[in-house]
């Protein structure tokens, strides 16, 4: 971690592994201005400009899950359209969140998909969070998410996006193909600001061979007698 910039009064520093870029710690927000900010925001789920904005990530993570597959809202906020868009489409949807829906039940499942729209821009430990949703993940899961990706670093200190005061990590695309690279995931960007983070199933095991055993039937393993050899032979009696 390196220092990246001094602007607005705040300090940023760089990851040199993932080029992410952090506040720094000690100037992230305490938990409940965090939380009386989040009141602010308006998150209607019968919006239909917000719906549209939340289909950005519903549309193309919805191609790729089963029918009825289960969900997670990860950090839904206080008005979770997204999951009621989710729901719509059929599928059972759960939601948490640490300010508006703290229910440890949501977290201790495993899940088909689990989504964060506008959320991991807020971790305040990235590496634990990111590994907390994995283990949310089954196999064969799909993590969807949206946060804008940072770009050229000369735009930043007038980026909107920075001025948010919750707003205390930022990614790029190549971060999140260096998380993905890490947890064994596989990361596609169907979309601008969207990224779609898939957990490989393991590959299936060879079938068991249900024969029952046959002491009469020779092995197909056993190594057969040549045909000048006696069957009975030692093969030190040569």
């Amino acid at each position: 971690m390196r220092p990246f910039l001094h602007v607005g009064g705040r300090d940023y520093l760089r990851c040199e592994a993932c080029e992410a870029t952090f506040l720094h710690p000690a100037q992230r927000p305490a938990a409940d201005a965090e939380c009386a900010e989040y009141r602010l925001h308006r998150n209607d789920p019968e919006d239909p400009g917000y719906r549209r904005f939340l289909a950005r990530l519903v549309d193309p993570l919805r191609i790729r899950l089963a029918p009825a597959a289960q969900g997670l809202d990860y950090g839904c906020g206080p008005g979770p359209a997204l999951a009621a868009m989710l729901r719509e489409a059929g599928h059972p949807m759960r939601v948490w969140d640490p300010f508006f829906a703290p229910d440890p039940d949501a977290l201790a499942r495993r899940y088909d998909f689990v989504t964060c729209t506008e959320v991991v821009e807020h971790f305040h430990a990235p590496a634990a969070e990111f590994a907390r949703l994995d283990g949310l993940l089954r196999p064969g899961g799909w993590l969807g998410i949206t946060t804008c990706l940072q770009t050229e670093d000369a735009r930043f200190a007038a980026w909107h996006y920075r001025r948010d005061p919750t707003h205390v990590v930022f990614y790029r695309a190549a971060t999140f193909r260096v998380i993905a690279a890490r947890f064994g995931w596989r990361c596609e960007l169907p979309a601008k600001d969207v990224v779609l983070l898939h957990k490989p199933a393991p590959p299936a095991a060879a079938a068991p061979c249900l024969s029952p055993p046959n002491p009469d039937r020779e092995s197909p393993c056993a190594t057969k007698p040549s045909s000048t050899t006696s069957p009975t032979a030692s093969p030190r009696s040569a």
